[in-house]
């Protein structure tokens, strides 16, 4: 017997691929959902941070610094107030933190106040 017997088992071989490529599968599942997709939802929400800096915000950048923003100068620049009367120019995405919003302007100034006593008790009587 010069042939082994290994040869005449190599003829039903479909199912072999399918059972080697199995564990690839399986563990190519585990990394997206446990490391690529909360990885992908951060930096989107980053993304999101980053775009709604507006005047006024207090901010800390990659480097360490704590400042307030005193202008949006373009889409990818903004002036930061980092101590009294020094200001720099910061890339908007060098900022890792948004530290407290403000509110946003009215869109419509508030009306001055009505001096008419129609709501007040004048303390005479008709």
């Amino acid at each position: 017997m010069l042939i082994t017997p290994a040869y005449a088992q190599t003829a039903g071989g479909g199912t072999d691929f399918l059972v080697t490529i199995f564990p690839f599968i399986i563990v190519f599942a585990i990394i997206y959902l446990l490391i690529l997709r909360p990885q992908q939802k951060r930096i989107k929400e980053h993304r999101a941070m980053v775009e709604a800096v507006r005047r006024g915000d207090t901010v800390v950048t990659a480097g360490g610094l704590i400042g307030k923003v005193t202008k949006v100068v373009d889409e990818t620049e903004v002036q930061v107030e980092i101590a009294e009367g020094t200001r720099v120019r910061v890339v908007r995405s060098t900022l890792s933190d948004v530290r407290s919003k403000t509110e946003p302007a009215p869109k419509d100034p508030p009306k001055a106040a009505n001096n008419k006593a129609d709501d007040t008790d004048t303390g005479t009587k008709s």
